[in-house]
């Protein structure tokens, strides 16, 4: 069942996806190359979560162990936090959920580390970035489910990649995973109509070479089938009469002070 939020409940996401967004602000401006680890991404996540009185999503959710997921080049998401050290050209996808006042918010970045890949891999992150916005921009009333996932595939097939089709995005709200399920995938005018007061986590995940995935032994991280690099990125939309609502972004006034 689709469960739609008050302008009221909708702020108080909004309130749980800043928290997000600082977090991975923070985070990504702290990766040092040949240093930082993916453990200690999580340390930094959780020491983060308690410093703007927030919640993990994500720790013991389902069994997993870590306040974060870390996803390393050929890793599409669901990376365990480990040792490995983070080298320059990697790219890494960052992935968290905070919970304030029992709302949750949910995003998604990949960066590489050092702030320089390879040809490859700085298109494939620009091309799911856009992807994703391209993805928001069909979330609108009126529109129905699929032609969000049918903007990002034709985005991005468009520019000779794949997208994932084994892992989707959700619906949001007082529960991390929600009706409904959001394919990044599939044919336009297809699902539910959309509505104001919606609110979904919309994230492509986007491959270099095939779209076929496969689970490691850990149970949790996915990785490509053939080896290729994978990007994600994820926001926390609602669905407004004016258009999509973009929440896990940090606040304008906040941003300012935060740029100088």
């Amino acid at each position: 069942m689709i469960t739609k939020k008050t302008p009221a409940q909708i702020e108080k996401m909004r309130a749980a996806g800043a928290v997000v967004a600082r977090c991975l602000k923070e985070i990504s401006e702290s990766i040092v190359p040949g240093k930082t680890t993916t453990m200690d991404i999580d340390r930094m996540s959780e020491e983060l979560i308690k410093k703007y009185h927030a919640k993990s999503s994500f720790k013991n959710y389902r069994g997993y162990p870590n306040t974060v997921c870390v996803a390393v080049n050929e890793e599409v998401v669901h990376g365990i936090p480990s040792d490995r050290a983070l080298l320059p050209g990697d790219i890494v996808g960052i992935d968290l959920g905070a919970i304030v006042d029992g709302w949750h918010g949910d995003s998604a970045i990949t960066v590489a580390v050092g702030g320089k890949g390879s040809e490859e891999a700085m298109r494939l992150l620009r091309i799911t970035r856009e992807a994703l916005y391209t993805g928001i921009e069909a979330a609108r009333v009126g529109n129905r489910l699929s032609d969000i996932g049918h903007a990002i595939q034709s985005y991005v097939e468009k520019n000779g990649y794949s997208v994932v089709r084994d892992l989707v995005g959700h619906g949001i709200g007082r529960s991390m995973h929600e009706d409904p399920h959001v394919p990044n995938y599939g044919r336009p005018g297809k699902g539910v109509r959309l509505e104001e007061g919606m609110t979904l986590a919309i994230e492509p995940m986007v491959n270099v070479g095939t779209y076929e995935v496969e689970t490691l032994g850990d149970s949790w991280t996915v990785v490509t089938a053939d080896n290729s690099l994978s990007a994600h990125f994820e926001h926390t939309v609602a669905i407004r009469r004016d258009g999509p609502d973009i929440l896990t972004v940090i606040p304008a006034e906040e941003a300012l002070t935060t740029n100088g």
